[in-house]
């Protein structure tokens, strides 16, 4: 069966170009909420789904069929290109990625390895091919973590509360810290380059947990790292975005990066993103604990964002973070047709 047009509304929001209605996608739209994903999750793990182009692209594309999303986000974690580098990473159930080799001292990140992507991880390649060549009819994004979220994990040994460790070693050793952001930058460049040549053609970067420093500590210790980076992948000529939670006194800092479009989650309004002088395409940024209120709650919550959105053609709807398990598809769907409605009739006036 042929494939729809091509839609590539998102990519044009992106670049703040015109569009007719504003673009919308949902941070952990595939899996967790959907019926179909808790079926295959009994049988198989993270792991096993991932390695399996078919069912990881079958995942994939569910959301885009189930709530007629104008992007898919690649069905992986941010952990899975750690092992090329060495690092033993475990995705434990109710807990999240343990590390078995936690990084201490210089010499723990002067054994990290590269990658080589069509060797380390050729399954993701594949399940981006097929996606991209016989699947979807709207943009896939692709994505990576960014240094400072991947290496809390690497340097607390799993999730952390409080990044205290990570900090200390930031502190006390800036010199392995520095080396440990190259050695992970040098790896998202190498992996976002491979998503975009396999067929992603937008690239979105998980600052998660950048939010735990102050604006000083980013610019001296973070920023240089993913000024390379950006200016990295945008050799692709895709558009890039930067995201985190509980970063919101970091958006000016992202704001001067060579990115595209700047995520919010919940705690800045889209006013006050640009009050503060953001030019940039903003994406956002619905509280994803919304989509458990009645409908009349939710309505009346995405006019207020659409409202503010509206003002530039440069805005792409998205949650302040991802789905949560508890909610229901028909939510999803609903949020996506109001969406496209309300903006479509705004834009046509």
């Amino acid at each position: 069966m042929a494939l729809k047009p091509f839609n590539d509304t998102i990519l044009k929001a992106a670049y703040g170009e015109k569009t007719t209605h504003t673009p919308v996608w949902f941070m952990r739209q595939a899996g967790r909420s959907q019926p179909e994903y808790r079926k295959i999750k009994e049988t198989h793990s993270l792991f096993e789904i991932t390695h399996d182009p078919e069912l990881c692209a079958y995942v994939t594309k569910l959301p885009v069929d189930q709530y007629n999303t104008d992007a898919a986000i690649l069905y992986k974690d941010i952990m899975s290109p750690l092992g090329a580098l060495g690092v033993d990473v475990e995705i434990k159930s109710g807990i999240g990625p343990v590390i078995g080799n936690p990084i201490r001292h210089i010499s723990d990140v002067q054994k990290l390895g590269e990658i080589n992507p069509e060797q380390d991880v050729p399954y993701i390649l594949d399940t981006i091919k097929l996606l991209t060549t016989e699947q979807l009819n709207v943009p896939l994004i692709g994505f990576t973590g960014a240094p400072f979220t991947l290496a809390s994990y690497m340097i607390e040994g799993g999730p952390s509360k409080n990044y205290n460790k990570t900090k200390a070693f930031m502190y006390e050793q800036p010199e392995s810290w520095h080396l440990l952001m190259e050695k992970l930058s040098d790896m998202c460049i190498t992996y976002t380059h491979a998503q975009i040549d396999a067929g992603c053609k937008m690239i979105q970067v998980f600052d998660s947990w950048v939010g735990a420093l102050n604006r000083e500590d980013y610019r001296t210790f973070i920023a240089p790292h993913m000024q390379r980076i950006f200016t990295g992948i945008k050799e692709k000529n895709v558009p890039v975005t930067t995201f985190g939670v509980g970063a919101s006194h970091l958006i000016e800092e992202w704001n001067a990066l060579p990115v595209d479009v700047v995520g919010l989650d919940w705690r800045l309004q889209i006013e006050e993103a640009r009050e503060k002088g953001i030019t940039k395409t903003l994406q956002g940024n619905l509280d994803p604990a919304i989509l458990l209120a009645p409908w009349a709650v939710i309505e009346e919550r995405l006019k207020r964002i659409l409202d503010q959105g509206l003002q530039s053609d440069s805005y792409i709807f998205n949650l302040g973070h991802g789905v949560f398990p508890e909610v229901k598809p028909d939510t999803l769907r609903r949020v996506s047709e109001f969406v496209h409605t309300y903006s479509a009739d705004y834009k046509s006036k």
